[in-house]
């Protein structure tokens, strides 16, 4: 006997409970048939125009729900909060947890047997992912897909890489402001999210390396039909997920996270994914560790040619192969036993699937770097762990020994990194503090400074910079990032006055701060914290209950899965 699906709680009685609850769905003109016991999907959507990646979002679930229709589902859309990394300040980071709960609670709360999450911003996908992780549903994930590649000047420009190249082109006097201004308009061409190997086309290859989209959904452009027939797929394939209860705890096992740790570095996807998986990983459930990036990612290739790291942007990867075929040139590293949202196994997926342009997703022995996983660095400045991504970082600068050069905020690095009187050279390291989860609030996409004008005009590109913030995925340089635990609740890069000596050994995995520990024990008797920048909503409860970066920077009531039981009725 089949299994009586959620929904039926809310629709399948005879009762005045089920009286209301058809009743009003009835007035937007569904028939009595609609409720016969056919699978609910609820189809989870990010849309906002205050989300520009996100903004055709619109046009896109018309496909999901011609799909669930075609599979004899019932699509009922609903919105939930949007994460636009481009507008929203302080931090979008700020506002992934808040999101997720809203995800939660609205899957919960609703008569839904089924999800399709909606994603594509950078923390639309975590968002979504770790809120229906929490319930444990049927959920298949769909991304809006990347925008067309950049075209500026006869050359492909990509999306947040080129953004800080122009930056310090102009800083340096080698790029004209007209011409800086001209790339605006001719970087972003098309609906979608970021082309090059940031942190939204990074989570959209993590969803699909997890095994909770279709085939090749991380690098169809947003405007490709492949696109909207991918929607149509999903709306099919998630009401047979529902009818064979396929739950994300059958899928989002350490299988699953192991093969997306291990294809992050094939990418050499973003830094981010490390605090997403993370926090994904404990809302299900499954046992992961930052260390584990190190563990299972130190000895993988990075083969994709894509900015920030190479060459190309997604349209081009796209049209060699996408993850499918990364997958395939590596599938000697991963398990392909995982089990995917298709019903079949990673194996079975990429089974027959090619690489039609060696120059994008290349052979290993002509790869980027051999060890392109992030590395995990630990020391007296970290003991809880840093990372930084080799890949996109300065070979000559992977073991380095400088000079702290120190900004206590973000502010603070403003109003003097092109002072010419500040003491500050090529082998200098620049430190950031009180960025973190609890200090920025939010932990944002600054890590990556940009250098100082009179380096710049010397022709300097590349420093090591620390700090405990984040970096956007776009961005390059040999940027040491979430160091942990954060300045801004006396972790010891707090600690750290200009002047003092910095060894960084990538190789070694060392992060260490040359300096005495009784001197560091008498700073540490005169830190005190900064005072919050706001007091009271939701941002008050952020920085009272967020975890620190090497646990995901999740709020600690949020981790665990707590299920989809159907609630006490409403009336």
């Amino acid at each position: 006997m089949a299994k009586k699906l959620r929904s039926q709680h809310w629709f399948g009685g005879t009762d005045k409970d089920s009286f209301i609850h058809r009743s009003w769905m009835k007035n937007n003109g569904l028939p009595d048939d609609a409720f016969d016991g056919r699978p609910v999907i609820g189809i989870c959507n990010t849309f906002s125009e205050l989300t520009p990646c996100n903004a055709h979002f619109r046009g896109l679930v018309e496909h999901v729900k011609a799909g669930v229709l075609e599979a004899g589902g019932l699509p009922l859309e609903f919105p939930v909060f949007s994460c636009g990394e481009s507008n929203l300040r302080p931090t979008a980071m700020l506002f992934r947890n808040l999101a997720s709960m809203d995800v939660e609670e609205a899957i919960r709360g609703n008569p839904i047997d089924g999800v399709v999450l909606m994603a594509g911003c950078d923390k639309t996908t975590p968002s979504l992912l770790m809120g229906a992780a929490s319930c444990d549903l049927p959920t298949i994930l769909i991304s809006g897909g990347p925008m067309l590649n950049g075209k500026f000047k006869g050359r492909d420009i990509g999306s947040g890489t080129d953004v800080w190249r122009f930056s310090e082109d102009v800083r340096a006097g080698v790029m004209s402001r007209a011409d800086f201004m001209a790339a605006e308009s001719a970087m972003s061409r098309s609906p979608g999210h970021c082309m090059t190997m940031g942190t939204a086309s990074t989570m959209a290859s993590m969803a699909e390396a997890l095994g909770v989209t279709l085939p090749g959904n991380a690098a169809y452009p947003a405007v490709d039909a492949h696109r909207a027939r991918l929607a149509r797929l999903s709306g099919r394939r998630i009401v047979g997920m529902a009818r064979e209860d396929l739950r994300l705890s059958q899928i989002l096992t350490r299988k699953a996270f192991a093969n997306a740790i291990r294809m992050n570095g094939a990418i050499g996807g973003s830094t981010n994914a490390v605090v997403h998986l993370l926090a994904i990983a404990g809302r299900i459930g499954t046992d992961l560790s930052i260390d584990d990036w190190d563990a299972l990612g130190r000895e993988v290739p990075t083969i994709v040619n894509l900015m920030p790291s190479g060459q190309y942007l997604m349209e081009d990867f796209c049209y060699a192969g996408g993850i499918p075929a990364a997958m395939k040139e590596l599938s000697d590293l991963l398990d392909l036993d995982a089990l995917t949202v298709t019903g079949r196994t990673v194996g079975e997926n990429i089974a027959d699937v090619e690489n039609y342009n060696p120059d994008v997703i290349r052979p290993r022995s002509q790869a980027l770097v051999q060890h392109g996983g992030i590395a995990v660095l630990r020391g007296n400045l970290a003991p809880n762990g840093a990372i930084v991504k080799p890949s996109a970082a300065s070979p000559h600068l992977m073991c380095h020994r400088g000079r702290a050069v120190v900004f206590h905020s973000i502010e603070h690095y403003k109003a003097r990194i092109d002072d010419p009187t500040l003491e500050i050279d090529e082998t200098s390291v620049m430190v950031l503090q009180n960025c973190g989860p609890k200090g920025y609030p939010g932990m944002a996409e600054v890590g990556n400074m940009a250098l100082p004008r009179k380096l710049l005009e010397r022709g300097v590109r590349d420093m090591v910079r620390i700090s405990d913030a984040r970096m956007s995925g776009t961005a390059f340089g040999t940027v040491v990032l979430h160091v942990a635990p954060e300045a801004a609740v006396g972790g010891p890069l707090a600690l750290v006055r200009d002047g003092d000596i910095i060894e960084l050994d990538v190789e070694a995995r060392r992060l260490h701060l040359d300096v005495p520990d009784d001197e560091l024990s008498q700073r540490q008797l005169t830190w005190t914290p900064a005072v919050p920048q706001m007091v009271g909503g939701y941002q008050s409860l952020y920085v009272e209950r967020v975890l620190q970066a090497d646990r995901g920077a999740d709020l600690d009531f949020l981790v665990g899965c707590r299920g989809a039981a159907v609630p006490r009725e409403s009336h």
